[in-house]
């Protein structure tokens, strides 16, 4: 954790570009200075959805963008390299006739899907992908990637919403919703686990690196069957009770996120 204090920053919900306020999901011309590179002159003229909002550790500001006829826009979405641009402010022109924007949710479905009814919250968040939501609303399957988790979490939501499996004692396939509460000092050793992720530490940890979203929810599935890691053979099934839970599981994070939205909306 040596020098992560230095990340620590409030990074906007928008930025006004030409008056205009531009914050995720923002249609945007791309129009890099001078001492771009080739990628951002081949790039240049190209419309584009702002896709987040960063700070470096200059305390500068800069946007991520999806060029529109990516044809590799999909692997930008799951912030793979390559195909998710970066732009200052000022390297951008809104279109005009765009609404403000609004509430931001995060939805990151969580778990290892060879470790049988862990792969729960991944399921989750591929089905959800499949539906419509509402407008900043962003679903993501982080799988057991918790330093990528971490970093989304920074990336100025208003509410996040973790899908996982969560046991608690009671009959498999029991769906709750639980809010955490991280005190002020929660999580000063927090480590992240290149082989499984915990959610509630991943939380703890993003805390000390900077702000989080003012709300996080956890959607959690009791599990069936549970696995350590340590077992030889690889489990991809989910158990019936688990699976059973899927569809309704969809539904609550569906009402969760109205339920968000709902709250001091603009």
């Amino acid at each position: 954790m040596s020098g992560w204090a230095d990340l620590r920053g409030e990074v906007p919900r928008t930025v006004t570009v030409a008056g205009v306020a531009v914050g995720r999901g923002t249609k945007v011309v791309l129009r890099p200075g001078p001492g771009g590179d080739v990628l951002d002159r081949a790039v240049a003229g190209r419309t584009a959805v702002v896709d987040g909002i960063h700070q470096d550790l200059d305390g500068g500001i800069q946007l991520s963008v999806l060029v529109d006829d990516d044809p590799g826009r999909d692997l930008g979405e799951r912030r793979q390299p390559g195909h998710r641009f970066f732009f200052a402010p000022e390297e951008v022109e809104p279109l005009a006739g765009q609404p403000e924007p609004g509430r931001r949710i995060l939805v990151a479905g969580i778990g290892n899907i060879f470790m049988a009814d862990d792969a729960f919250g991944v399921e989750v968040a591929r089905r959800l992908g499949e539906r419509e939501l509402p407008p900043g609303v962003v679903v993501g399957d982080f799988g057991i990637r918790g330093m990528d988790l971490m970093y989304a979490l920074g990336e100025g939501y208003d509410a996040a919403v973790f899908v996982d499996a969560m046991p608690r004692g009671e009959p498999p396939g029991t769906l709750t919703v639980l809010e955490p509460s991280l005190g002020e000092d929660d999580g000063g050793q927090a480590a992240l686990n290149a082989h499984g992720m915990d959610p509630v530490k991943v939380l703890a940890l993003a805390r000390q690196v900077g702000p989080v979203p003012e709300r996080v929810l956890v959607v959690g599935c009791e599990p069936a069957v549970r696995m350590t890691g340590d077992e030889e053979e690889v489990v991809g099934e989910i158990s019936a009770p688990v699976r059973a839970a899927i569809d309704p599981a969809v539904e609550l994070v569906e009402s969760v996120i109205d339920d968000l939205m709902d709250q001091g909306g603009r």
